[in-house]
């Protein structure tokens, strides 16, 4: 067992665990406080220093770029939000847990497994006060009457018509929910110290959970007008007023821990631009996108707020900004429940970018995401990395800036990227490739200028895909990404040497040889 699981859900023994790490033991004062900015769907193409055509302006992440390092080739393990934050707080892909398809429904048990080692639960052992407030979607042991969890298999989740399902037994264990009991298994189970957020904006329960417990019972039924999933709601549940209200949390967090000495690690998990698109009345009309460029322009304007809390309290200086997007974008559905979103032909708005594909997709415009870090301390500003980057990435690298020795058989998919912060970091081992996957447990790997995609022939069920999809994903494809970054040209033919040896590399990877 690894040094950091070996403490799992043990207080108490600090001193033990502060002799495991002397330098932070030793010298609190000088380890960097860590604020994690992740947004919901934001492609890459809605932040506008990344796209020069875009209709969006984004002047705060545009500053943020422009005082730390800008990364034009990160990555989300996953084209879906569930796995891709599995990927941030565990250091591996999320393929190795039981979720190999979608994300979790709602009701859905606890993803993290209980061996182990997560993010937050590292820093937590090293001094810092950990903190998550937001979008969580990595399920919960939510206490049911009979005991009873929900949770789907693998098979399962590969059933044609499996959603509709899902949704149905879902809504039947929500009515077995005792409302006044502890929720376990959530954030502070797995190293935060605090946690405030709304679980899922879109799924039931349409309520505000502080720590472990509800702060209102979610008591009335969703109307079938407000969008989301059918379920209960707490009284005067208002979508717009999510986004506002974990802001303030976050500026609150900020402001309390500034005047300690220790040093904190917030994880602001936005819910901004994914649906439901509810800008407030100010900022609509802002943007040159309809509703959803509005709701950009309002997620800017509330990071552009918590940045100045951290330097209105002083401490700017030594805090690591790192900004994401969970993964790629979301395009305008025919179901006016799902909210506004953008078309290009509508607007002119391009919120992958040049690249193909979108949310869900294991094209690039599904993964490929704006990543910024920022550390005025140590990291210069304005660089442009065009290094590989991937979610899985964080947990080592954020051990490296904050010298905290990473267990041997912890994150076993994460790659210290800080020596491309600043150069006298030296990684231990540098990733030679990232292996990616999308919504249908498609799998890709990019390697250099090389993207190779396992085709859907390689499944048992390819009737899960739509018609609507286009003939190309059924086979095995190669692209040359810096030649061909819309993905137009499958060369598998003309060079299937190099198919062959990335599709080994693949197998070899997800096999665990």
């Amino acid at each position: 067992m690894s040094k950091i699981t070996s403490f799992k859900f043990v207080t108490g023994l600090a001193i033990v665990l502060f002799c495991s790490f002397p330098m932070l033991a030793k010298d609190k004062k000088k380890a960097p406080n860590i604020v994690f900015i992740l947004a919901d769907d934001l492609g890459y193409g809605d932040v506008s220093c990344l796209n020069e055509n875009s209709k969006v302006q984004t002047p705060n992440i545009d500053k943020l770029a422009s005082e730390g390092v800008l990364f034009t080739d990160a990555h989300a393990n996953a084209a879906v939000c569930t796995p891709s934050r599995y990927g941030i707080l565990t250091g591996r892909y999320a393929w190795r847990s039981r979720l190999r398809h979608s994300v979790l429904m709602p009701w859905e048990a606890p993803l993290i497994e209980d061996s182990i080692a997560t993010l937050p639960e590292m820093l937590k052992a090293n001094g810092y006060y950990t903190a998550c407030v937001g979008k969580w979607h990595l399920g919960w042991q939510w206490n049911s009457s009979d005991g009873s969890v929900l949770s789907f298999s693998d098979e399962e989740r590969f059933e044609t018509g499996y959603f509709k399902l899902f949704m149905k037994q879902c809504r039947q264990f929500s009515k077995k929910i005792n409302w006044d009991e502890p929720i376990l298994k959530g954030p502070t189970d797995v190293g935060f110290d605090y946690y405030f957020g709304d679980d899922v904006p879109n799924f039931p329960p349409y309520t505000w959970i502080e720590n472990k417990q509800f702060l209102k019972k979610p008591t009335e039924r969703k109307p079938r007008s407000m969008y989301g999933d059918a379920g209960l709601m707490a009284p005067g549940w208002q979508h717009e007023q999510v986004m506002p209200v974990i802001t303030e949390k976050a500026q609150e967090l900020i402001r309390e821990q500034s005047k300690t000495e220790q040093p904190f690690f917030l994880y602001w998990a936005l819910t901004a631009p994914h649906t439901p698109v509810v800008p407030l009345d100010d900022y609509k009309g802002k943007s040159g996108a309809g509703l959803y460029g509005d709701f950009i322009v309002e997620m800017d304007d509330f990071i552009g707020k918590v940045l100045a809390t951290i330097d209105s309290c002083g401490i700017a200086e030594n805090t690591i900004i790192i900004f994401t997007s969970d993964n790629g974008p979301e395009y305008e559905t025919k179901d006016a429940r799902w909210g506004e979103k953008p078309q290009v032909a509508k607007y002119g708005h391009e919120s992958s970018y040049v690249f193909r594909g979108i949310k869900r997709d294991i094209w690039e415009g599904g993964h490929r995401v704006p990543m910024i870090v920022k550390w005025p301390a140590k990291v210069k500003s304005g660089k442009v990395s065009n290094r590989t980057v991937c979610f899985t990435d964080f947990m080592a690298t954020i051990a490296s800036m904050t010298g905290v020795e990473l267990p041997d058989k912890a994150a076993e998919d994460s790659y210290d990227f800080s020596n491309e912060l600043y150069w006298t970091c030296k990684a231990k081992k540098k990733r030679k490739s990232v292996l990616l996957s999308g919504e249908e447990y498609l799998f890709a790997i990019k390697k250099g200028k090389w993207k190779f995609i396992e085709g859907t022939t390689n499944l048992r069920n390819t009737s899960l895909y739509k018609l609507s999809r286009p003939d190309d994903i059924l086979k095995d494809a190669l692209y040359n990404l810096e030649e061909d970054p819309g993905e137009k040209s499958n060369l598998i033919e003309e060079y299937p040497q190099v198919a062959k040896e990335l599709r080994d590399e693949l197998n070899k990877v997800r096999n665990g040889i």
